[in-house]
C-alpha cells in the first residue's frame, strides 16, 4: 500500500526542524548506499551525529512514532536510524530497490517499508519527485511540507533529477510485526472502521467489542515477535 500521512509535523516542528538542519553539516549520500545504489545516487546527507544532528533526529523520530496512522498502517516492530538528505540542481536518486536489510548487530532490521517525510515545500524546487513502480502502474508524488509517504521497500523507486532549488527530506525504514502487505492492510482497513464505529455508535455498543476482538485475534495470528 501506498499511504500519504498528513501533518507529521506541524508548523512549530516544521521551523524547530529547519532551525536544526542550519546547524547541521552536510556530507556525499554515496556513503550510506550500497553498492548498486550507489551509482545512482547524487545527494547529500546531514550528519545526525552532531549535536543539532541529534536533536533532529530525536525530533523527526518522536513525530514519525507517535503519529496514530503510522502506527496503523505500518505496525511497526522496529524503525531503522533515520536519514536526512537534501538534493540540489542536478541531483536525484536513480531507480533502485531498497537492501533487504539494514544496520548492523543489534540494530539489524528487515526492511518492509520505506518512508519519505518531506521537510520544505514542493514550491521551493523543481523536479524531485519520489517515483515509485508499484501494482503495475507508476505513482509520482512530491508532497507538502512536514507529510509523509509509507510504501513498500520491496518496490522499485527513484528520485526525480532537480531542475532548480532544493528538495530535502527525511527517509527510513519499518521491519513490520506484520509482515505481508495483504495482512497490513486488512489491519488497517479495521482500524480505520474501528474509529468510524467509535464515532457512529454509542459506547458499550457490542460492535466495539466484536471489532476490538476480531483485530486483537488477527494481530495474535499474524504478529511476529
Amino acid at each position: 500500500m501506498l499511504i500519504t500521512i498528513p501533518d507529521i509535523l506541524d508548523a512549530a516542528a516544521l521551523t524547530e526542524a529547519k532551525e536544526l538542519l542550519a546547524k547541521t553539516g552536510w556530507a556525499d549520500g554515496r556513503k550510506t548506499a550500497g553498492p548498486e545504489a550507489a551509482k545512482v545516487k547524487r545527494n547529500e546527507q546531514a550528519d545526525l551525529s552532531s549535536r543539532s544532528g541529534t536533536a533532529l533526529h530525536t525530533l523527526l523520530n518522536d513525530a514519525i512514532r507517535k503519529n496514530a496512522v503510522f502506527q496503523a498502517a505500518a505496525q511497526p516492530a522496529r524503525l531503522s536510524r533515520l536519514l536526512v538528505s537534501r538534493s540540489g540542481e542536478a541531483q536525484g536518486y536513480g531507480t533502485h530497490v531498497d537492501n533487504a536489510l539494514m544496520g548492523t548487530g543489534a540494530n539489524r532490521i528487515r526492511t518492509d517499508l520505506s518512508f519519505t517525510l518531506f521537510l520544505n515545500d514542493p514550491a521551493d524546487y523543481e523536479g524531485g519527485e519520489l517515483t515509485i513502480d508499484w501494482a503495475g502502474m507508476i505513482h509520482s508524488m512530491k508532497l507538502e511540507a512536514g507529510s509523509l509517504l509509507l510504501y513498500p521497500s520491496t518496490s522499485l523507486h527513484r528520485v526525480e533529477t532537480i531542475t532548480s532549488g532544493q528538495r530535502t527530506v527525511c527517509v527510513g525504514w519499518v521491519q513490520s510485526q506484520v509482515r505481508t502487505s495483504e495482512q497490513r492492510d486488512i489491519l488497517f482497513d479495521l482500524a480505520n472502521l474501528k474509529v468510524s464505529v467509535r464515532a457512529s455508535l454509542p459506547e458499550g455498543a457490542p460492535e466495539h467489542l466484536a471489532l476490538s476482538k476480531v483485530i486483537a485475534n488477527l494481530r495474535r495470528l499474524w504478529s511476529e515477535v
